[in-house]
């Protein structure tokens, strides 16, 4: 964790964000007494997938033409953009949009452990859970705070696989909008 603080000092990144695992008590005593602060609990969510879709909430496969419009959302919701992250998840096929009303409201660059989704409500991310094929990797992170989306994914057949934690320590947007956050980011 030094080396991982020294590096982010040296490139003067104002904050450091990890996915700490809920279940195991040394580390989040160690992150804690080196500065970091909760900020999620998540819940790590596998099932099948849902085959749901959402009245009014259309996804589909993201484009290129649709990156300008997932930036700025992802700016709107978090204070910054994750520009390359999306743009690699558009070229290898596994980014979605929805749309409602004839616009962007919501992407994820994939529903799963290594992506991450944003939406400017419940229902754009329901809508981007519903329509994914997989749940990649172990699953996807939800923050349980949000009660609305964590017990709708409960009541669709979706299981929590564990428990973990989002920390940081520096600089923290909090969301102004739904998401799922990645732990890559």
């Amino acid at each position: 964790m030094d080396a991982v603080h020294e590096r982010a000092s040296e490139r003067n990144f104002p904050g450091v964000r990890l996915i700490q695992a809920g279940f195991y008590t040394r580390s989040l005593s160690l992150y804690a007494k080196l500065g970091y602060d909760v900020r999620e609990h998540l819940a790590c969510m596998q099932g099948n997938p849902l085959g749901i879709s959402i009245q009014g909430h259309v996804a589909r496969p993201a484009r290129e033409a649709d990156l300008d419009s997932c930036n700025r959302l992802c700016q709107n919701v978090h204070g910054h953009d994750r520009a390359g992250e999306l743009k690699d998840a558009v070229a290898k096929g596994s980014a979605t949009v929805v749309e409602h009303d004839g616009r962007i409201t919501g992407y994820a660059t994939v529903i799963g452990f290594f992506g991450h989704a944003v939406g400017e409500t419940n229902k754009d991310l329901k809508a981007l859970i519903g329509a994914a094929k997989e749940f990649s990797g172990p699953g996807f992170l939800l923050p349980t705070r949000n009660g609305e989306l964590f017990r709708w994914c409960l009541n669709n057949g979706l299981r929590i696989a564990q428990p973990m934690t989002l920390m940081s320590k520096g600089l923290y947007n909090e969301p102004s909008g739904s998401f799922l956050p990645s732990i890559l980011y």
